[in-house]
């Protein structure tokens, strides 16, 4: 019998040539980025008043709805504003993660879906994380649905792309972060777990969670009580629940 062809390892997101971003706040985000390189800026006139009404008045000749659809992915809800940009910058852990400073740190363990990272990413800017933290090879492009999903915060969050979730816990532990996994079965409720450093607070992809040797890496397993009767939280939610709870206080 013939062998069947093997699996092919996942492939690294293509990151380094320009991407769209859409939706009216993901692109005044964008706008107000000195950092962003801008290569080409696609609005309706009524989004052109929108961005006016807040603050951002943009030189261009307004385009049609049509026009829009036929530039970008079939389906991307644009709301009249589509832009393309080059990359972010490469940002790199021992940059952006000083437990010097306030805020958690959130590494996702193979969370690929871009509505949910694009709502972490949300939550991230809402309660101060200082930076979220991915594997190259299994998140996708900071860009389209995800950063709609994260309505601008993806121009705010710093994102680290790492090669091995593993070592760059480690690597946190080292600087003088606590490794904080969530797991259902985590033995510290979250509301009860305390630390005197900062957290690094791990979330993993919905239905797997955390992989065996991340979860052995980490220094405390968390959970959040929830009703029997319900499995478990998106990941997303998750992560909203959790951080508001690392920084409530």
């Amino acid at each position: 019998m013939p062998r069947p062809p093997a699996k092919r390892p996942p492939s690294k997101p293509d990151r380094d040539g320009p991407v769209w971003i859409y939706g009216r706040h993901a692109v005044a985000a964008v706008l107000t980025n000195r950092t962003r390189h801008q290569h080409k800026l696609l609005a309706t006139k009524n989004a052109l008043d929108w961005l006016k009404e807040h603050g951002l008045e943009i030189g261009i000749e307004p385009v049609t709805p049509k026009l829009l659809d036929d530039s970008l992915p079939a389906g991307a809800v644009h709301q009249g504003l589509a832009v393309k940009v080059a990359p972010l910058p490469d940002y790199k852990l021992d940059d952006v993660c000083d437990p010097a400073k306030p805020g958690p740190v959130v590494i996702l363990d193979q969370v690929t879906d871009p509505q949910n990272i694009g709502a972490i990413f949300r939550a991230a800017a809402a309660f101060g994380a200082q930076a979220i933290i991915a594997q190259d090879r299994r998140t996708p492009p900071l860009s389209g649905a995800l950063a709609k999903a994260a309505v601008g915060a993806v121009e705010t969050v710093p994102f680290v792309s790492v090669v091995n979730i593993s070592r760059s816990l480690t690597r946190l532990q080292e600087i003088g972060f606590h490794t904080a996994g969530l797991a259902g079965e985590g033995a510290t409720s979250l509301p009860e777990f305390k630390s005197d450093r900062p957290v690094a607070l791990v979330l993993g992809a919905e239905g797997k969670g955390l992989r065996e040797l991340v979860r052995e890496t980490c220094e405390t397993l968390v959970s959040i009580p929830i009703a029997p009767d319900v499995e478990s939280l998106n990941v997303a939610s998750a992560a909203s629940i959790s951080l508001y709870a690392l920084t409530r206080g």
